[in-house]
């Protein structure tokens, strides 16, 4: 907003009216719907500005000379801010012509809107979802992805239609949090807050983990390449050229692998262990050292005060899932599939179909179908209101497909024997050698990509922290540093000490989904019945049951 309280958003803009001009830089604004001794440009005629339009200028004014910009008690009311039908663009050639529809230049069609929704949802947990099948058994695993798909689904419907539950009330720009301070107060406003920022610093956490993880493999892969370092006599895995490793085989249910032919497998320890690789080894580790090298590449630019430049780059994330989908379909291919069906006892190299440490699942998917804190503000860029129910439905149908078939196919492939299902990592590509090309370009992509969406993520924590805390994005350097060190503090510890991004996943998706996605949606949906008269007990007792299984969700994670 610009002085005065006056809506101010400015853009590039083409316009036939000026076919003489190749580019002619424009700011759309509300308070040029007049403009004195300049022509006001409709579709076709032009015309001089009218009386009515220079008098509701004038008020303007008044109301800008009455109050600073940071008094909002003498702001224009909504009767002198000009109207969406005054909505002109303004030219510094002296023109102004009226933009005709509103905002519908910017409203997208169902297609573009559905690969933005499954852009979105398209994040880390995609590398845990063969973890996870293995933890939750193959057959149970594949019946809870589809069964959290539908569930999550629903509750997010549930927030899309929630502000339009609210009576005599303009909701057109409320957010979910708007929402649930409208029905619980200063306790429902600061909740979703809470568990907004869990997700959103649980994401940070796991990015941190992940990128000491790809720069470690990516360096790894360098350093190896440019001396001609083979570790193929150090890892645990199979032979031939495309080699699947176990990195822990003589850990947990892992045990006992150690003995098989060496026919499939090299279990030597000797290698290239000369003193230049110890030293390289030492100053180069996934967990000593990575994490404190990304502080100094990361933590300034947490600092910037907009994270516009990274957004630009956004597109990458569907460049690297995309390529994750080719890699997951070429390794299957090479790999084929390893599957025997053991329902309730594992086997030295196959784990049961149902597991008691499905709930790891579960909560992985939580935050895999998570989308409830956005989806208001990225449907209200649908063009056509009336389909944003197909279309959530035929997004959260495309992730799910998406997650199925990449956790299926993974699973499936892995070389079961020689090596165990256990074997199978909560980041999947530990499961292929840093020596692995088509591996290091999907590992160098994703951490570029990740480079780049970190600081947008900051940038929200800040914003919506800061906001609520200090009524500012940017209060002072020392406060948005402060939150910075602590930020990324947490994820230097986790990196070093719990590096296991799966199971950071489950706990933090599990943690938020308990407000934003089952509890919060469902005593809305209820409130609102409840106060039309049409609240029902199979509703009631649905909705009870969906508060009931999303506190088993967080309960699980703890106790399996």
């Amino acid at each position: 907003k610009g002085e005065g309280g006056q809506p101010v958003l400015c853009g590039s803009f083409y316009s036939e009216l000026f076919k003489s001009f190749s580019l002619i830089c424009l700011c759309v604004v509300f308070r040029p719907f007049h403009v004195e001794h300049r022509n006001i440009v409709e579709n076709e005629p032009s015309e001089r500005v009218s009386a009515e339009a220079s008098v509701l200028s004038s008020r303007v004014h008044y109301y800008s000379r009455l109050t600073a910009s940071s008094d909002r008690l003498l702001s224009p009311p909504d009767h002198v801010i000009p109207c969406q039908e005054e909505l002109y663009v303004y030219s510094p050639l002296g023109m102004a012509f009226k933009v005709t529809g509103g905002d519908g230049g910017a409203k997208n069609p169902s297609i573009i809107t559905i690969f933005a929704i499954w852009n979105t949802m398209m994040g880390t947990s995609i590398l845990s979802i063969p973890w996870g099948i293995k933890q939750a058994g193959f057959t149970l695993g594949i019946v809870l992805l589809i069964s959290m798909g539908l569930l999550t689904l629903y509750c997010c419907l549930r927030v899309l239609k929630s502000p339009k539950s609210i009576p005599y009330i303009d909701t057109s720009d409320w957010e979910f949090p708007d929402v649930c301070k409208y029905y619980f107060g200063k306790f429902g406003q600061w909740s979703s807050l809470v568990f907004s920022m869990v997700s959103l610093i649980g994401a940070m956490v796991v990015y941190w983990v992940l990128m000491s993880n790809f720069l470690f493999n990516t360096g790894k892969f360098i350093y190896n390449y440019a001396h001609n370092v083979s570790m193929s006599d150090t890892e645990f895995g199979t032979n031939g050229s495309e080699r699947v490793i176990c990195p822990f085989p003589d850990t947990g249910d892992h045990k006992g692998n150690s003995g098989i032919s060496g026919l499939y497998l090299n279990t030597n320890n000797y290698g290239n262990d000369t003193s230049d690789t110890a030293v390289f080894d030492r100053w180069w580790s996934k967990t000593n050292t990575i994490p404190f090298y990304l502080i100094i590449l990361l933590l300034p630019l947490l600092n910037f005060r907009s994270a516009s430049f990274f957004a630009r780059f956004t597109f990458l994330g569907t460049i690297s899932v995309v390529y994750l989908i080719i890699l997951v379909t070429l390794k299957a291919i090479r790999l084929g599939f390893h599957l025997e069906f053991h329902w309730l006892e594992s086997t030295q190299f196959y784990v049961p179909e149902f597991r008691l440490l499905f709930p790891q699942l579960t909560g992985v998917l939580t935050l895999a179908f998570f989308i409830h804190n956005c989806i208001i503000t990225l449907m209200k860029s649908n063009k056509h209101q009336e389909n944003n129910v197909r279309d959530l439905s035929v997004a959260y149908l495309l992730v799910g497909l998406t997650y199925l078939y990449v956790g299926v196919l993974i699973f499936s492939a892995f070389p079961s024997p020689p090596l165990s299902k256990d074997c199978i990592e909560p980041n999947f590509l530990d499961n292929f050698p840093s020596s692995d090309v088509l591996v290091f370009v999907a590992r160098t992509c994703l951490l570029f990509q990740m480079t780049t969406v970190y600081p947008l993520l900051g940038y929200l924590v800040r914003v919506q922290m800061m906001s609520q805390v200090f009524g500012k994005h940017y209060p002072s350097f020392f406060h948005v540093f402060t939150l910075n060190i602590f930020i990324v503090g947490t994820g230097v510890c986790m990196a070093k000490y719990y590096p296991n991004i799966g199971s950071i996943i489950r706990y933090s998706g599990a943690t938020c989904g308990l407000a934003l996605v089952f509890v919060f949606p469902s005593l809305v949906h209820m409130i609102s019945q409840k106060r039309r008269g049409e609240l029902s007990w199979p509703s009631a007792i649905f909705h009870s049951l969906l508060i009931v299984l999303g506190v088993a969700n967080v309960a699980g994670q703890f106790f399996m």
